[in-house]
């Protein structure tokens, strides 16, 4: 019976040994666990913290900036109404201001062409009114002088037939020029 017991000792002996490397393994074990778990909870807590930190931001903000926000928009929407009742009345008086600048650029345009017909030459203008449709001078105007230029052109060409006709005879009859002049 002591070989039963040897046998029962080695036996307990090497259950043991076993139990303490499940032990050993299990410390390990226990220890990595437990070493995750504090910085888990480390993460946890600074987590946390800055939650409560934010939520402290956010309960800060709707009292100080939340009024103010709506105070503003209520300011605004006030503008905004106040705009919107004179906005009829300012664009009548863009329409004004539209309609002045437009008739005060029409009447400068219209200056400016005066003063370009005034610094044009006599001949150029004489040459407008008789000839072009488009000179700035009334109706009466353009007639008198299309009419006093029909005149002095007829009469022109009048005086050049006759003088071509007494050439014409001069040189037919073989009158000498300077002496004899013809009667």
């Amino acid at each position: 019976s002591c070989s039963d017991l040897e046998n029962a000792l080695a036996k307990a002996s090497a259950r043991a040994a076993r139990y303490e490397l499940e032990l050993k393994a299990l410390e390990t074990n226990l220890v990595e666990n437990l070493s995750n778990f504090r910085a888990v909870d480390g993460l946890l807590q600074d987590t946390f913290t800055a939650l409560n930190r934010n939520a402290r931001r956010a309960d800060r903000a709707l009292k100080s900036h939340v009024p103010h926000v709506e105070h503003e928009q209520q300011k605004t929407e006030t503008d905004l109404t106040e705009l919107g009742e004179f906005l009829p009345t300012i664009k009548g008086e863009v329409s004004d201001i539209k309609f002045a600048y437009d008739s005060g650029r029409k009447k400068a345009e219209e200056l400016v062409q005066d003063l370009l017909w005034l610094d044009t030459d006599f001949y150029e203008r004489w040459r407008t009114i008789i000839f072009t449709s488009s000179s700035p001078v009334s109706w009466r105007w353009k007639v008198l002088m299309r009419l006093l230029f029909a005149v002095a052109f007829i009469v022109l060409v009048n005086m050049t037939w006759i003088a071509i006709g007494g050439v014409y005879r001069a040189h037919r009859e073989r009158l000498v020029w300077g002496e004899r002049l013809m009667s």
